[in-house]
C-alpha cells in the first residue's frame, strides 16, 4: 500500500508539473517551460537536461534507483521519457533542432527499454507513445541502433509491418551487411510460425511475409557472389 500510495502521489505531482510546461509552451512562454523542465529533472536525476541527454540509458536508470526507492524505478524511467519529450519539443520551437533530436533519440530508447514486450496497460496517460516521438523524428535519418530497437519493439508489441519497415530502414543504410540481412531472415522465420490472423492483425500479411522473405534471400545471395572466398 505505501508503494502504491507513493507512486500514485508522485504520478499525480508530475503529472501537474507537466501540464502546467504544456500551458506554457502553448502559450509561447518557452523559457519558464524551460525553468520548470529543470526542476523536474533535478527531481528525477539530480541534473539538468542537458545532463540527461549527455548520459547513457544505463546511467539515467542508475541515477533513477540512487535517488529513488527501487520499486519505482519503471515509474520514473517512463517520467524521464516525457520531459525528453517535452525538452525537444521547446529545443525545436527555438531552432535547435539538432539539440531537439538529441532529446527525442534519448528518449525514445529510454521509453522501448521500459515498456519491454508490451506497452504498458496501467502507464500515465501523460507518457508519450512510441508514435509520438517518430512523428517528431519524421524525416530523420536514424541511427542503427535506433532502428534494431523500434524493429524488435514493434515485433514484440505485434506491429509487424511497422518492424518490417524498419528493418528495411536498417538496410537501406547497411545494404551489404550481412548482419542485417542475417536479422531480417531470422526476423521473417520468427513470422512464419505465426497464424494467418496474427499476422493480419500486424498488417503484414502471410504474402507480403513471403515476398520480404524472397528479397532477402536475393540479397543474400547477390552479396555471396560478390564475396570473395
Amino acid at each position: 500500500m505505501i508503494r502504491s500510495d507513493y507512486i500514485l502521489r508522485m504520478i499525480d505531482e508530475f503529472f501537474q508539473m507537466l501540464s502546467r510546461i504544456r500551458s506554457l509552451e502553448s502559450e509561447q512562454r518557452l523559457a519558464e517551460a524551460s525553468l520548470t523542465l529543470e526542476e523536474g529533472y533535478e527531481r528525477l536525476i539530480g541534473g539538468g537536461s542537458r545532463e540527461a541527454a549527455e548520459l547513457s540509458e544505463t546511467e539515467l536508470l542508475a541515477r533513477l534507483i540512487q535517488r529513488e526507492p527501487a520499486q519505482a524505478v519503471r515509474e520514473k524511467a517512463l517520467i524521464l521519457t516525457a520531459l525528453l519529450k517535452e525538452s525537444g519539443d521547446i529545443a525545436v520551437a527555438e531552432g535547435r533542432e539538432e539539440e531537439g533530436r538529441t532529446y527525442y533519440i534519448k528518449g525514445l530508447h529510454l521509453l522501448i527499454g521500459n515498456l519491454g514486450q508490451e506497452e504498458f496497460a496501467d502507464r500515465p496517460d501523460f507518457i508519450p507513445q512510441v508514435d509520438a516521438y517518430m512523428l517528431a523524428l519524421e524525416g530523420e535519418k536514424l541511427p542503427l541502433g535506433t532502428q534494431a530497437m523500434l524493429m524488435r519493439h514493434y515485433e514484440q508489441s505485434g506491429q509487424f509491418a511497422k518492424a518490417e519497415d524498419a528493418l528495411f530502414g536498417l538496410l537501406e543504410t547497411e545494404p551489404e551487411n550481412p548482419r542485417v540481412i542475417e536479422l531480417g531472415l531470422s526476423f521473417y522465420d520468427r513470422l512464419k510460425s505465426r497464424t494467418d490472423a496474427a499476422l493480419l492483425a500486424g498488417n503484414l500479411p502471410r504474402a507480403e511475409l513471403e515476398a520480404g522473405l524472397s528479397e532477402l534471400r536475393a540479397r543474400q545471395a547477390a552479396l555471396a557472389q560478390k564475396t570473395p572466398e
